[in-house]
């Protein structure tokens, strides 16, 4: 070949090279490079540390980090990790990892099951090899934000039992080699974050972070916001003993945020310390709840249908201030202690003799305001020797506006509960305390303190939301009782399943019974469960027909015998 033709191939095909690597260098380093870059736009703010041990903590000089670990990555930013580390500031890393290309797609891999099955060790081991060699304090937070039900990292939306064996896989694994390295477990603070809760063996602390909200226009307004975050989000982790690291959403946040907002917004921590956000609340690793000797069977009836069945034990019914101040209340009271039934009586504290509903119930309970129609309700109750479930303002955690004790705060709603079931001043011995809440996500939030609590119930129905009709659409009771039992493992109380149905065709009834019954067999730590045998309340379901929950004598026969 002519020198001077292969010359100018030469270098026709290394420009070509060149262009090559040019356009797929993102490619190349999208899906095959790991990367290491600066986290600015999530800054430090301060830490909430309740023994005072780290609130000399310089947050302006600690620098947040970030790497993000591929699958398929290779480890190339080892000098730039090293770099900030020689500075010898304190450093807080995150890190995060991602099945390829760091752009979340639901086709992605599940990298809470690749990092329980070991895919990325061999990361965790290099990185261990490299903070071990440094003596500053380097905070380490693994896959941040998990309970935030969006699509915006591959680790959300996943079974808070894989993430927690996840995360206490990564943080054994990187003390093992760098010990002195301090663990941080990084909810956001949405509702639901304990549910992810790995346990305290590994976490040195924790974060919360503070959004952006379009209210934050100046500096007045962001004071408020950041106040009612602060609030809420601490009272979250109330049941966790480790200082809290706060962050915010975005950068501006830095400058905006004032140290003094912390101490703040914990006056109220201070203000119930002994109960609310008593010691005695915090979690620990060995939490079991009573073991049963025999199911309570009991029906929510009012058209007598199922009361008459040789099983049932205990009879549901619900009542409110009008009704005792007529004295309705008694009478319907009295009926089931006629036919020798426990009582189950759920409390709606709102509508009075007048119709009008009270929009500040809660508020008004802990002003005396009806302090005349509970001493009568326990006037009522304590007469007799039957065991009364008592359940005050229940399903208070779902965000909506059935109820006027709804979307309230939970520390109001609380110390409502509390000042409810301790006007029991005789202690009576056949009531028994239940605190209701629907089970749903975050309703641990609500929990008003061993101390009032003898049951917890929780409701079970079929129909997962409200806009569907369809009864094959129903969830089983096994995978509705799951998610809200799991919900339930920081309180050591039994529970008692005051409400639960399901609608369709006596066929598929039969079916679904059939599940619950196997399940509450196999759970020892329910007590009780109690039918709800009519149709739902009209009104709550707006436009759609309200489902009939309502079953024949046979398929509650059958339920009956196959708990035995």
């Amino acid at each position: 070949m002519n020198p001077k033709l292969k010359y100018s191939l030469l270098i026709i095909f290394a420009v070509f090279a060149l262009a090559m690597l040019k356009l797929t260098k993102p490619f190349i380093q999208s899906f095959f490079v790991d990367e290491f870059t600066d986290r600015f736009y999530e800054p430090l703010l301060g830490v909430y540390d309740k023994t005072d041990n780290h609130k000399k903590l310089n947050f302006d000089k600690i620098q947040h980090v970030t790497i993000i670990w591929k699958n398929t990555g290779v480890w190339f930013y080892e000098s730039a990790l090293e770099k900030t580390l020689n500075t010898g500031n304190d450093v807080f890393l995150t890190i995060e990892t991602w099945s390829k290309n760091g752009v979340f797609s639901e086709s992605d891999g599940n990298v809470i099951a690749q990092t329980i099955a070991g895919d990325f060790d061999e990361k965790v081991v290099a990185l261990g090899n490299i903070l071990s060699k440094y003596h500053q304090q380097i905070f380490i937070r693994w896959n941040p934000a998990m309970e935030v039900p969006e699509y915006r990292y591959p680790w959300q939306f996943q079974s808070p039992i894989l993430y927690i064996q996840a995360f206490n896989k990564f943080a054994l694994q990187l003390k093992k080699i760098a010990p002195k390295v301090k663990i941080v477990w990084g909810p956001s603070g949405y509702a639901g974050d304990t549910e992810y809760w790995p346990g305290e063996k590994y976490v040195d602390f924790v974060s919360i972070t503070l959004s952006e909200n379009q209210v934050m226009t100046d500096t007045s307004s962001i004071h408020a916001e950041i106040i009612k975050q602060l609030k809420q989000k601490l009272h979250q982790m109330r049941f966790i003993n480790k200082p809290i690291v706060i962050l915010g959403a975005v950068n501006k946040m830095k400058t905006l945020f004032h140290q003094g907002w912390i101490n703040e917004s914990v006056l109220e921590v201070e203000r119930f310390k002994n109960t609310i956000y008593s010691s005695q609340n915090f979690v620990s690793e060995t939490i079991t709840k009573p073991t049963r000797d025999k199911m309570i069977l009991g029906v929510y009836d009012p058209l007598g249908k199922l009361l008459h069945q040789p099983n049932v034990q205990v009879e549901h019914i619900f009542t409110d201030w009008g009704e005792i101040q007529k004295g309705e209340f008694t009478r319907k009271f009295n009926e089931v202690i006629q036919r020798k039934h426990d009582v189950i009586l759920t409390v709606e504290p709102w509508k009075g003799t007048t119709k009008v509903v009270d929009k500040e119930v809660l508020q008004n309970v802990l002003k005396g305001r009806y302090d005349r129609e509970i001493s009568l309700l326990y006037h009522i109750i304590t007469k007799t020797n039957h065991t009364v479930y008592l359940r005050w303002a229940h399903e208070m955690e779902i965000p909506i506006h059935r109820y006027t004790w709804q979307s309230q705060d939970p520390v109001v709603y609380i110390n409502a509960y509390r000042y409810f079931m301790l006007f029991n001043k005789n202690q009576a011995t056949n009531i028994r305390r239940v605190w209701g809440p629907a089970g749903d996500r975050g309703s641990i939030d609500w929990w008003p303190g061993n101390d009032v609590v003898d049951f917890i119930s929780i409701a079970i129905y079929g129909l997962p939301d409200k806009n569907i009709t369809d009864y094959n659409k129903q969830e089983l009771f096994s995978d509705i009782f799951s998610r809200k039992f799991y919900r339930m493992r920081f309180a050591e109380k039994p529970i008692f399943i005051t409400e639960f149905g399901v609608k369709g065709p006596k066929e598929y009834q039969n079916k679904w019974m059939k599940n619950a019954a196997e399940t509450l067999k196999n759970n020892k730590n329910v007590f009780g469960v109690s039918y709800f045998n009519q149709h739902d309340t009209p009104d709550a379901w707006g436009k759609i027909k309200a489902p009939d929950w309502s079953i024949s004598e046979s398929t509650f026969q059958q339920f009956s015998k196959a708990l035995e």
